[in-house]
């Protein structure tokens, strides 16, 4: 490398463009090699920084979403859930359900395949550079309470609030206390119609005053979440439960 190119690599890095400061010099050869004009070579350098770019933001985003697995909408076995319409979750991934602050709320027991719809949904958001953050329900309920107990609520529910989307998952797992069922709705309110909420529950909604143990506090969660929403209800069987049944030996016969 001659001493001009060391100094428009340390430039480049200087101002940022990492993926730039990596590739102009074989660039330019190819750019010699193939007569290309000048603008040419400058229009690769830049697709190819702003490809590197794009894909540093998704990561971040990612990352910062704090998803447990990894999930696709390609990789869930609709044949397994006939009774999920796959065309309107497919329609959720156009991400419109996120430009309307609508909610999403799917229902169903355990092993029905919530948690990764649920994922599917936050990648796919991630991936449109949307902000998102995935919290398994009992998680997100202490972090509100230890945030009152610190007199730090309100900037909680502020970095909760600027979310494009917050997934909520297994609501109702785990009995929820007075304290907890009025954070909740203080969260529910602060974001209605104004960000996304995806809320995954083994809780059919007509146990949502025992879940919330009052049956007012449950009404008007439920009023704000289902006001502008998509509701999937998944009454299959459980795929935690189908590769063991497969490989069951068959019971002997009497």
């Amino acid at each position: 490398m001659t001493a001009e190119s060391k100094v428009l690599e340390a430039q480049l890095e200087k101002l940022g463009l990492h993926n730039m400061a990596a590739h102009f010099e074989a660039e330019a050869t190819r750019a010699a090699k193939s007569e290309s004009s000048y603008t040419a070579y400058l229009a690769r350098l830049v697709e190819g920084e702003l490809v590197d770019k794009t894909d540093r933001s998704v990561h971040a985003r990612l990352v910062r979403a704090r998803f447990p697995l990894v999930r696709t909408l390609e990789e869930f076995d609709f044949a397994f859930q006939p009774g999920l319409s796959a065309p309107r979750l497919r329609e959720l991934a156009n991400l419109s359900f996120v430009d309307d602050a609508a909610n999403v709320l799917m229902i169903g027991g355990p092993g029905v395949g919530k948690t990764h719809l649920a994922i599917a949904l936050g990648r796919v958001a991630c991936e449109a550079r949307r902000s998102v953050l995935f919290m398994h329900a009992p998680q997100l309920l202490d972090q509100l309470v230890a945030a009152e107990v610190s007199h730090t609520l309100g900037k909680f529910l502020d970095k909760l609030r600027r979310l494009d989307l917050l997934v909520v998952d297994e609501l109702g797992y785990l009995p929820m206390d007075a304290r907890r069922a009025n954070l909740f709705f203080q969260l529910v309110a602060m974001r209605y119609t104004k960000g996304s909420l995806l809320v995954t529950s083994n809780v059919q909604f007509d146990g949502w005053g025992k879940l919330f143990g009052d049956e007012v506090i449950a009404s008007a969660i439920l009023d704000r979440l289902l006001h502008s929403s998509h509701v999937f209800a998944i009454n299959g069987p459980s795929y935690r439960l189908k590769d063991k049944l497969a490989s069951s030996p068959p019971a002997p016969s009497s």
